[in-house]
């Protein structure tokens, strides 16, 4: 199970994420979130630690800038965006992360057409946001999910829920995306809880 610890901007928060044993850092470029980042924290990012760029609904000019900018390993679409135009980024070279609003009315053949064209999926709650609702959907759906491609649990996970995540023995579930539950502020992380996030997630103990 892999980690991205999502909505960074703050230059000492990030020196010290880096220092976890985390696998991906979410960047927001999304200007109506809290955690909007306009740009690059002049700050190194550890080797190993993949650079995500969450966007909605962008244009492909957007998505070269801030690609360029803070040179992005993936680009996580977390809006509307059409089959076409990840298939579009796709063909230009880039990884794609297509996230998906979830509700128990959920029709998970939506995702078809996007399976040729990303990387992962990304299973978020369907909430008035377009991510960073801070609730978690019913896991139980999860059982609906026929596609063959990897996914990203997020939405309202927190220390509480982890074990439950750990016991849901979904092989294609390789990531947990966390956010406004380990925050002391809107794009400021706890970094204390995340060490505990890590330590409970590979069963070491915290000390």
């Amino acid at each position: 199970m892999r980690i991205k610890v999502c909505g960074m901007r703050n230059e000492d928060n990030i020196i010290g994420l880096c220092e976890l044993p985390i696998d991906f850092i979410g960047f927001i470029f999304y200007p109506k979130s809290a955690r909007y980042v306009p740009k690059m924290p002049p700050v190194e990012i550890r080797s190993g630690i993949k650079r995500v760029g969450v966007f909605v609904n962008p244009t492909m000019s957007e998505i070269a800038t801030r690609s360029n900018e803070f040179k992005l390993d993936y680009i996580q679409l977390h809006g509307n965006e059409s089959e076409n135009f990840c298939k579009k980024l796709n063909q230009n070279g880039y990884k794609v992360i297509k996230a998906f609003s979830i509700d128990d009315k959920f029709d998970f053949r939506i995702m078809d057409g996007y399976e040729s064209s990303c990387d992962f999926f990304l299973l978020d709650t369907k909430g008035k946001s377009y991510g960073g609702n801070g609730i978690a959907f019913n896991w139980g759906i999860l059982k609906k999910y026929e596609s063959k491609k990897k996914f990203f649990l997020s939405g309202g996970i927190d220390l509480s829920n982890i074990e439950r995540i750990k016991n849901l023995n979904i092989p294609l579930l390789v990531a947990i995306d966390v956010n406004s539950k380990f925050e002391i502020e809107p794009a400021l992380k706890d970094l204390n809880k995340i060490k505990q996030l890590t330590d409970q997630l590979f069963d070491k103990k915290t000390t």
